[in-house]
């Protein structure tokens, strides 16, 4: 019955891994559809999102079968309860990069083109990537210390999010507003851009308490004065 269930959690583990894998990929991708106006491109993420639905339905169904069957203790429990958290973060992030497609698919279908150069959004683009990849890497490896980064890394993307919101809108849109239908796409954008990276410090924050148990969501306290450390 235990290496049944070591088993059946490295499935888990695996399948974590590939809907991350997916996800990842689903951002870069987005990116460089906006980028280059690439409709094609965006169309294949939108496509692809199905299979990141279809993997996590059976994330879901292998953590209830995990609860039900083998009602783990301790850290397993925690790494199980984890598990849901992080699949459900990582499929809405998949979700944000399909409503980014779209917003290209509106950009080359209405001709708009881009209201200004991509200068501050692929900047907070690149900050979500790296915040997916070292958010990832941080519950594989149990990393507490990265996963601290990613969460202070968030400042920055909230910093990024509010510079191009506020120059799209004033220096744009307020200024002319014959820009508004291609400044309006843009600060879509950069809203899923900035969830994508809530969502990525929600799963750091999961990591932590993965690793030691210390719940520090709601507590920006505790990444300052070592209470998240584990003991």
């Amino acid at each position: 019955m235990e290496r049944h269930f070591d088993d059946e959690l490295q499935k888990l583990n695996t399948n974590l891994m590939k809907i991350a894998a997916l996800t990842e990929t689903a951002v870069h991708k987005s990116m460089e559809a906006l980028k280059q106006l690439n409709s094609e491109l965006a169309e294949e993420i939108i496509r692809d999102d199905k299979v990141v639905d279809d993997l996590e339905n059976q994330i879901e169904e292998e953590i209830i079968d995990l609860l039900a069957l083998f009602q783990p203790m301790a850290r397993d429990l925690r790494f199980i309860t984890t598990a849901m958290s992080f699949t459900m973060q990582v499929e809405r992030m998949a979700d944000l990069t399909v409503n980014i497609s779209q917003r290209v698919l509106e950009i080359v279908e209405q001709k708009l083109g881009h209201v200004k150069p991509l200068i501050d959004l692929p900047a907070l683009g690149d900050t979500a990537k790296w915040m997916i990849k070292s958010t990832i890497d941080a519950f594989v490896n149990r990393d507490e210390a990265l996963a601290k980064e990613v969460i202070l890394k968030d400042v920055e993307a909230n910093q990024l999010r509010t510079a191009i919101m506020n120059e799209l809108v004033y220096d744009y849109m307020v200024k002319d507003g014959a820009c508004s239908p291609r400044a309006v796409p843009l600060l879509l954008v950069a809203r899923d851009l900035e969830r994508i990276c809530d969502l990525a410090k929600a799963i750091a924050q999961d990591t932590i308490y993965l690793v030691n148990a210390k719940v520090v969501r709601h507590h920006p306290e505790r990444l300052q004065n070592g209470d998240g450390e584990s003991k």
